[in-house]
């Protein structure tokens, strides 16, 4: 069993990461609705990683395209719940890989939301997942991401 000592935002910060500022809504919708103790965030895409996975962008970079992709979800959760030692479970997470026909390394990709999720949260982090991939995704971004929470009332 995997444990962490202190919160995820001190782990973040271990890591050396921060939570990017909050992104604006490409549509109608919000960025994640609470039903019950579960939360269920809207995909998050990113501004840095633009392209198509086995064409024009490497699975180096779309692992660190869905890194960027949870560290936004994050954003989207911390807003929601105050502080991230709410999370009591990821549940599961989705995420789309822009793709060409031919590339079909799209978990490869998906380590990179999955393993953060991990260093985060210790076993708490550990989730089911599916990484399917897309033809294209809006904005030409690389990778976006979704996941369900189970959250501490």
């Amino acid at each position: 069993m995997t444990t962490h000592a202190g919160t995820p935002e001190q782990r973040l910060q271990e890591l050396g990461l921060t939570l990017p500022a909050p992104r604006q809504a490409a549509g109608n919708y919000v960025g994640c609705v609470r039903v019950g103790s579960l939360l269920f965030t809207a995909g998050q895409g990113t501004d840095e990683y633009r392209g198509k996975l086995g064409l024009d962008v490497s699975v180096e970079t779309g692992y660190l395209a869905a890194r960027q992709c949870m560290l936004n979800l994050l954003t989207v959760v911390k807003a929601e719940i105050g502080e991230l030692s709410r999370v009591k479970r990821v549940v599961k997470i989705l995420g789309f890989v822009n793709s060409d026909p031919d590339f079909t390394d799209q978990p490869k990709v998906m380590n990179g939301a999955s393993d953060l999720l991990v260093q985060i949260f210790g076993e708490k982090g550990r989730h089911g997942r599916s990484a399917v991939g897309m033809a294209q995704l809006p904005h030409n971004n690389a990778v976006e991401v979704e996941m369900i929470l189970e959250i501490e009332e």
